[in-house]
């Protein structure tokens, strides 16, 4: 099907790009991991051969799309890779990741992706869209690095006077935590990095235009941010990730990243906390267990 094809709700239509496929290749070139190093002020920055830190992958993912392909908000128009949903906010939802080996700074990384499920449903806001893609990353030499499930939800506008903002409070005491002063350099800076076009992110005007009180906080790099704080606290092999956005962080006002270890010690809760406490993020890792 051609990328002109009308949006659609139909559950039938949509159904047609589960099984849909799309490769690429691209260097994780040092220049884009010195960039994220700036962002996350990693305190080494990995250099040419080094091992590059989980999530940091993201930064090489996004289709490098001409701009009479994009829509209005920044997005590539649909109807391509993924379906023609007729509903206009789109978010990242979250993601189940499994780390089998590294890709190394400087390499080539090959992403093998599949349309896996796509699912309409109807919600307390309306109309609700799930897409599940599965990706697959190897390095130069085609080994298997890393096996991604990621979930991306569409939804419609909200009505008039309706709040999309959680207001779920946390259910473990965190042993760990970080706060973070988002700022509209560092949202520009990672949308750059990862050139992600999406206007929520640096657009100020076209944000509050969407009806959010400021710049959207990037999803991707809040679950970067939570690793990244498990890795420092307990730097161990991470053999599993996965998180779930729960509600949108903001430019306007700092939150925190917690963690704690889970009871059986074998790995890691971890979340997000808007400035009053709310949940934001949840995440979950597991380490490595070192007598496989």
């Amino acid at each position: 099907m051609s990328a002109s094809t009308a949006l659609s709700l139909d559950s039938n239509t949509l159904q047609q790009w589960v099984g849909k496929t799309e490769q690429s290749s691209v260097v994780l070139d040092e220049r884009s991991v010195a960039q994220m190093q700036s962002i996350v002020s990693l305190e080494v920055a990995p250099k040419l051969g080094d091992q590059l830190p989980h999530l940091w992958h993201w930064l090489f993912t996004l289709p490098s799309a001409s701009l009479d392909a994009l829509n209005y908000d920044g997005h590539p128009k649909l109807g391509g890779f993924l379906p023609p949903v007729a509903l206009p906010k789109r978010m990242w939802a979250g993601g189940r990741l499994r780390f089998l080996c590294p890709l190394h700074v400087g390499e080539i990384m090959h992403r093998e992706s599949l349309i896996a499920d796509v699912k309409l449903k109807q919600g307390r806001s309306g109309h609700l869209c799930f897409i599940t893609v599965m990706h697959r990353f190897f390095d130069a030499e085609q080994a298997l690095c890393i096996e991604e499930e990621h979930d991306i939800v569409y939804r419609d506008e909200l009505a008039s006077g309706s709040t999309q903002y959680g207001a779920t409070k946390p259910k473990y005491t965190a042993q760990w935590y970080q706060v973070i002063e988002p700022s509209t350099v560092m949202l520009f800076r990672y949308s750059a990095a990862a050139f992600n076009s999406h206007r929520i992110h640096y657009d100020r005007d076209f944000a509050l235009k969407e009806g959010y009180p400021g710049l959207v906080f990037h999803g991707p790099l809040t679950a970067t941010l939570l690793l990244q704080l498990l890795q420092r606290e307990q730097p161990k092999r991470v053999a599993s990730f996965n998180f779930k956005a729960v509600s949108p962080l903001f430019d306007t006002q700092s939150f925190s990243l917690n963690g704690c270890l889970n009871n059986s010690g074998d790995g890691a809760h971890l979340w997000a906390t808007t400035s009053e406490g709310c949940l934001a993020m949840t995440a979950s890792a597991k380490f490595v267990d070192e007598n496989d």
